[in-house]
């Protein structure tokens, strides 16, 4: 890290709801990387998300273009572009500035490089982590990531009715699951399913194309409309075990890979909050009313400010679970705390700024209505707010409030 903590990026790249400079925390090198992104998102992705999302299709021109930038894999050792892997702070910068431009495109990413990579990098042997990581960490290959299922969301861990039965060196795989995103046209579909024999959770590589294998989009939904959600429904699918990932024994070790990119769906909800706010913020501006911009009206500066205050807290908050996380020392409940916090933070922050734009913000045109839908999924995936809240529950009483 920079030793200069009073370092700030020049005007035209700092954003303006970096009110304590947390920005000059990255090194130069760093910053570098975070610049590459900002720009990658402003010049080329951001022209395309309101097309696609009003239609809710995916382009797949955006695999081509992230493959171009080289932000793949960045933090993982040996698999991405930068050596050695980047810093879970700059990985969080990186979601968040993703988020700032579009969460369905940050979703797509970190369902990819977050939940399917790690997965397979967590999960699998060597052997496996050189069969399908580099394909993956050039993005030649995207993944997915099948948990949750459509009769189990937060109960999955002990209500899964995916099975896999062993037949040998081959495992059949039965069942479904739900809102798995990129599940439409994913090359690896890391499932999840419950072994008949010993009870335990395991995880098996499924690649697109195996017969039995059938997801469908699900039609219908008014957030991240982007993304290309799938009903996965496994019927007598067969796979080597060769395709089981070795190092998952059980539910724990799923609660792993959750613990790990749970963090970066808060740095997601803090890119949303951020994104809205700098909307608002120039809409104040120029928007006029009673012959005057509507930013010099007390009770807009009362919504702004409020806005930057939780935008704030809540980067202040992830830059410290980041540290704890490049330390090795962060636990489950501090993760699931940020999520809670910053989820909360998020959708009440959008709303204000929604607010901002009167009639305006329900309109795509002018982006806030887009991260107004988006935040109620953010609010919701990778563990609703109340089961965030039940973990850190259990922490801080000894007394587990969960049912069942």
């Amino acid at each position: 890290m920079t030793t200069d903590a009073t370092r700030i990026a020049p005007l035209d790249d700092q954003l303006t709801a970096d009110f304590y400079l947390y920005e000059a925390l990255l090194s130069d090198e760093e910053r570098k990387i975070l610049l590459k992104a900002r720009t990658l998102m402003r010049d080329e992705i951001k022209p395309l998300v309101n097309e696609y999302w009003g239609r809710g299709e995916f382009p797949m021109e955006l695999i081509e273009k992230f493959r171009g930038s080289g932000l793949a894999a960045l933090a993982y050792e040996g698999y991405g572009e930068h050596q050695p892997a980047i810093s879970h702070l700059l990985g969080g910068m990186l979601a968040m500035e993703l988020s700032r431009v579009d969460a369905s495109v940050a979703t797509f990413f970190g369902v990819h490089t977050g939940l399917a990579f790690y997965s397979i990098h967590y999960g699998g042997d060597q052997e496996q982590r050189d069969r399908w990581l580099p394909a993956m960490a050039s993005m030649d290959k995207i993944g997915a990531f099948a948990l949750t299922e459509p009769l189990g969301g937060s109960d999955v861990s002990g209500g899964m009715r995916t099975t896999a039965r062993r037949e040998g060196d081959t495992w059949v795989l039965n069942g479904a699951k739900k809102w798995i995103g990129n599940a439409t046209f994913a090359d690896y579909v890391v499932v999840f399913a419950r072994d008949v024999d010993d009870n335990k959770v395991k995880a098996f590589v499924v690649e697109k194309g195996t017969p039995g294998f059938k997801p469908e989009k699900i039609e219908g939904k008014i957030a991240l409309r982007i993304v290309q959600n799938a009903e996965i429904t496994l019927t007598d699918v067969r796979v080597s075990e060769a395709d089981r990932l070795h190092n998952i024994k059980g539910f724990r070790d799923v609660a792993e890979v959750l613990r790990v990119t749970r963090g970066g769906v808060a740095w997601q909800a803090l890119g949303v909050m951020i994104g809205a706010y700098e909307l608002a913020l120039d809409y104040a501006k120029e928007r006029v009313a009673f012959g005057r911009p509507i930013a010099e009206f007390q009770m807009v500066q009362d919504l702004l400010v409020k806005s930057l205050g939780n935008i704030t807290a809540s980067w202040g908050m992830l830059i410290q679970l980041a540290r704890l996380q490049d330390q090795g020392i962060f636990r489950d409940e501090q993760s699931a705390l940020a999520k809670e916090f910053v989820a909360a933070r998020m959708r009440e922050s959008v709303a204000w700024s929604r607010e901002i734009f009167g009639g305006n913000g329900i309109v795509l045109d002018y982006d806030v209505a887009r991260f107004f839908a988006d935040s109620e999924a953010l609010y919701s995936y990778e563990g609703t707010h109340q089961m965030q809240t039940l973990i850190v529950g259990k922490s801080i009483t000894g007394h587990s409030a969960f049912v069942g």
